[in-house]
C-alpha cells in the first residue's frame, strides 16, 4: 500500500468496500451469462445491450435488496444495511452495465471484440481492488476471478450456440 492513500479502518472494510467489492463482482460475473447467451443466438447486439441492461438493473436491485435485509448490522459490525445496500447495488449495476455499453456499437464483431476488452479490464480491477484492499495476490486473484468469468462464459456460449 502507498503511504499516499492510508490504509482503510476495519469497519471501512466491512461497511464501504467489502460491499461495494461484492457488488462489483457480482455484476461483472452475473451478467455475463445473459449478455452472451443472447448476442451468440441473436447475433444482434441491440438485443444483446437490452438483455444486459435489464440483467444489470435487475441484479443491482436484487443485490441492493440482498444486502441490505442480510443482517442489520448490529451483531456484525457491518454497519447501515440500506447504506450496504445502496453501495452493494450500484456497485452491482456499475459491473454489470460496463460491458454491456460496447453492444450499443451495431456491428457484432466489433461490439464483442470491445465488450471482451472491457471484461479483461474489468476483471483486472477487480484484481486489483482485492490486491488494495485485502492482501490478496495480484495473480491469484486475476486467477480467481477469470475462472469463475470462464466458466460463465462457456456455459452462456453453450446456450447462445444452441439457441442460434
Amino acid at each position: 500500500m502507498t503511504a499516499l492513500i492510508p490504509a482503510p479502518t476495519r469497519s471501512v472494510l466491512l461497511q464501504r468496500i467489502q460491499p461495494a467489492m461484492t457488488g462489483l463482482i457480482d455484476g461483472s460475473l452475473s451478467t455475463l451469462a445473459p449478455i452472451f447467451a443472447v448476442v451468440l443466438a441473436t447475433h444482434s447486439p441491440h438485443y444483446a445491450f437490452f438483455a444486459g441492461l435489464a440483467t444489470a438493473l435487475g441484479a443491482g436491485v436484487s443485490m441492493a435488496f440482498s444486502e441490505g435485509l442480510s443482517d442489520t448490522g448490529d451483531l456484525t459490525g457491518r454497519g447501515n444495511p440500506y447504506v450496504r445496500g445502496a453501495i452493494t447495488g450500484a456497485g452491482t449495476l456499475l459491473g454489470g452495465i460496463l460491458h454491456t455499453l460496447p453492444f450499443l456499437i451495431p456491428h457484432y464483431q466489433a461490439a464483442l471484440i470491445v465488450a471482451v476488452c472491457v471484461i479483461a479490464f474489468e476483471l483486472l480491477a477487480l484484481a486489483w481492488i482485492r490486491w488494495r484492499f485485502f492482501g490478496t495476490r495480484f495473480l491469484s486473484s486475476v486467477a480467481s476471478i477469470t475462472l469463475a468469468g470462464v466458466i460463465i462464459a462457456g456455459l452462456s456460449a453453450a446456450l447462445g450456440g444452441l439457441a442460434g
